[in-house]
């Protein structure tokens, strides 16, 4: 059964962190990001890894980084299929919009199983469309839960995380970027909907 106050006050500390969208820092990629927190000798689970292609932004990184995937698609190779079949512990764990693809108490279960998969202090980076979009969460037949940044990263604090930072994703041309970060960013603020097609959330796992 859900815990609806402590949802709500978490929910809240994170608003009052972030009062708005707009406080969030914006970032370009994801991978790029991801690169900064690996460390020589990492232990990384991918979840939902698709076509694992983050296995070479990794290691290219650092060589001596180990790599797992999960993901339910068994035309890849992946390491697990299941997360239930996962016995081990890992430093990072990357879950990159997945989220979304599950109902609300779905995606709470799976955070707090990806809670006991991390080594105390490993990192949690989660990434999921932005409601403030105005259609990228839609445009997916398969999205069931739309999550704002407050909403995910109370929910993530419930489940025994930190969180760390969140951070709203643009990647486009120079141009459109250099365009929605100038001319077209007080129409965005006036009309509340945001460019930025995904938010991203770091954690961290309490011991």
């Amino acid at each position: 059964m859900l815990d609806w106050t402590k949802l709500i006050r978490c929910r809240e500390q994170i608003h009052k962190h972030y009062p708005t969208i707009w406080k969030l820092k914006l970032i370009k990629r994801p991978s790029r990001l991801l690169k900064k927190l690996v460390r020589p000798g990492m232990r990384i689970l991918d979840v939902g890894a698709s076509d694992r292609r983050m296995l070479k932004r990794v290691t290219n990184v650092y060589p001596d980084i180990l790599y797992k995937s999960m993901d339910i698609d068994r035309n890849v190779p992946h390491d697990y299929h299941s997360l239930d079949a996962i016995d081990e512990q890992f430093d990072l764990i990357i879950l990159f919009e997945v989220i979304e693809h599950l109902g609300l108490e779905q995606g709470m279960e799976m955070l707090a199983k990806l809670r006991e998969l991390l080594v105390d202090g490993g990192t949690l980076i989660i990434s999921t469309p932005n409601i403030y979009h105005p259609h990228e969460f839609m445009q997916t037949v398969t999205h069931k839960t739309a999550y704002s940044y407050e909403e995910l990263g109370g929910i993530i604090l419930s489940k025994g995380f930190e969180v760390l930072a969140i951070y709203r994703t643009f990647h486009a041309s120079a141009l459109k970027y250099l365009l929605r970060r100038t001319l077209f960013y007080p129409l965005h603020r006036i009309l509340n909907v945001d460019f930025a097609k995904s938010i991203l959330v770091v954690a961290q796992r309490k011991s």
